[in-house]
């Protein structure tokens, strides 16, 4: 697990992870936003690489993406924006986006760069298990690389416990099997899933995503886990509001 990560976690709190898509809302904002989430308390920032068929994602984060891409953004410009990103801030960074621009890139390569960057860990929710264990784990390794695997509520206690056993950094705990943005809060069935993650006494900590955008889906997703995932409400209020709406977004849900 990379240093930054497990510091972390070590503080005990309830973790406030924010993902955003990489060049939105304009194309060089990737590092303004970065340097507002962490000045304004987030704990980790996701940073999505945009890609064209983003199947796991809803409309806001689609739109997003599309706009990233028809502005300009790729790969190596990402790496580009994030020349010097640690002599400005402290924050564990992850990359989230789809194994296909990885491929193309240059799985190897890749790697490399995010090391050189300080980026401490990658999800890619596309990678199946038995794919990294058998190709990639080593190189994730190599480069000081977490990896992040996903569980939803569907997941047997049996892949669970393989994820848990593969795992060096946290569990990302899908709340739904939906799409990113759709769904609101949280009812018994949800609260049920997170109560049985949590019986299973996991070796890693979890996070979860999908279905929180205040502070009282904070709340209800971080009563059994140990943090939670904001992406869709965020790049709502990024559209919305811009860059200066960051610091109240955070405020909002950590200070309620």
């Amino acid at each position: 697990m990379s240093e930054r990560i497990k510091k972390t976690f070590e503080s005990g709190k309830k973790l406030l992870s924010i993902y955003f898509t990489a060049g939105y809302p304009e194309l060089n904002d990737t590092r303004r936003v970065i340097r507002e989430l962490e000045d304004s308390g987030a704990d980790m920032i996701e940073i999505g690489l945009p890609f064209s068929d983003p199947l796991a994602d809803g409309p806001t984060i689609q739109e997003s993406s599309t706009q990233s891409l028809q502005g300009g953004m790729h790969t190596e410009l990402l790496f580009q924006q994030l020349e010097g990103i640690r002599e400005e801030v402290e924050i564990p960074l992850l990359i989230m986006g789809y194994f296909n621009p990885v491929l193309q890139y240059g799985v190897e390569d890749f790697c490399r760069r995010c090391q050189e960057l300080g980026i401490d860990g990658l999800i890619l929710p596309d990678l199946p298990l038995a794919e990294y264990q058998l190709h990639y784990e080593e190189l994730f390794k190599k480069y000081g690389l977490t990896n992040v695997f996903l569980i939803t509520p569907q997941t047997s206690e049996e892949r669970i416990r393989q994820i848990d056993e593969a795992s060096d950094g946290f569990i990302y705990m899908v709340s739904s099997a939906s799409t990113t943005g759709v769904q609101q809060g949280f009812g018994e069935g949800k609260q049920a899933y997170f109560d049985r993650i949590a019986s299973m006494k996991l070796r890693n900590p979890t996070i979860v995503g999908f279905g929180i955008g205040d502070s009282d889906s904070f709340r209800q997703a971080t009563r059994q886990a140990n943090g939670a995932i904001i992406g869709s409400a965020f790049i709502r209020m990024l559209t919305a509001d811009g860059i200066p709406g960051i610091k109240n977004f955070i405020k909002g849900i950590i200070d309620n």
